[in-house]
């Protein structure tokens, strides 16, 4: 049961669903703090999202990007502060859909494709009643939409892993998500498979979805992203790519993991033990 269980409690569908603020931003943070028995988990963080926007969360493992989603998406509560969507709490809001990391997921569990997809429709359809007609066509034209369609019968661990963050994704589409938070999606995956993703990431942008993407890579976040944050447990910069990520601020955020390369035009390199090296040019 631990597929099911990763993925209800990451979309918080069951309460039906809340009203809308037209005149709010689709996300609106403000002063989220957490401590764990560890220590401080996350420290003062505030920051808004526009429509259709795509922001990447960056920053060294244990970090709190993970956190982060997992507060903005209702799965956990805040120490201090406040999320609101469209002006109110995250909890019930079906808008919300929250990609986990794959190595959450019990691959092994006996799912298919399209069921897997249809656990997007739950918000809509009611807990305890069964998919109509117009459910499975929904979840048929997210599976179409991501390339997955002659895949649907298939069990999911049977996909391969760029399969398989498609697949999420077409369960956000079912789900008909205005907000899509997806924690590390392009970890342990090729170069072609990272511009699937992509290519059907903008299909979202064009359905006027709203991204934040937890990620290692700088120069993808660079590239690829409207706005980027930079997070060590508390807000170290958030703006534009060439804004934040400074010599200065990844010093700050990365302290020894950070080195100066030698050479006629200055470069850092970032070792970070969950990723390749991610090379910024001054």
């Amino acid at each position: 049961m631990a597929l099911f269980k990763e993925l209800k409690k990451t979309a918080p569908y069951i309460h039906g669903g809340s009203p809308h603020a037209e005149d709010e931003p689709i996300l609106r943070v403000s002063g989220i703090s957490l401590r764990y028995d560890s220590g401080r988990a996350l420290d003062n963080i505030s920051f808004e999202l526009r429509d259709r926007e795509r922001l990447a969360l960056v920053g060294p493992n244990g970090a709190g990007k993970s956190t982060l989603l997992k507060i903005i998406a209702g799965v956990l509560e805040p120490g201090a502060g406040k999320v609101s969507i469209r002006g109110y709490e995250p909890g019930g809001h079906i808008c919300i859909a929250y990609v986990p990391q794959r190595s959450q997921i019990d691959w092994s569990f006996p799912a298919t494709v399209a069921d897997t997809v249809m656990m997007g429709r739950i918000g809509r359809i009611g807990l305890f009643r069964f998919p109509r007609a117009r459910d499975w066509e929904v979840v048929h034209q997210a599976l179409e939409l991501v390339g997955l369609q002659d895949l649907a019968r298939r069990q999911i661990g049977q996909l391969s892993g760029g399969q398989q963050q498609r697949m999420f994704i077409a369960r956000a589409l079912a789900q008909e998500a205005e907000l899509v938070l997806m924690d590390e999606p392009l970890t342990g995956l090729d170069a072609t498979s990272q511009q699937d993703i992509f290519t059907v990431l903008d299909s979202l942008r064009d359905r006027g979805v709203t991204l934040i993407t937890a990620m290692h890579d700088l120069e993808i976040a660079a590239e690829r992203f409207d706005r980027v944050m930079l997070l060590n447990r508390r807000m170290i910069g958030i703006g534009r790519p060439e804004e934040v990520f400074t010599p200065e601020r990844l010093i700050e955020a990365y302290g020894g993991r950070v080195r100066m390369l030698p050479g006629a035009a200055p470069s850092l390199t970032i070792d970070d033990t969950c990723c390749e090296e991610c090379h910024i040019h001054d």
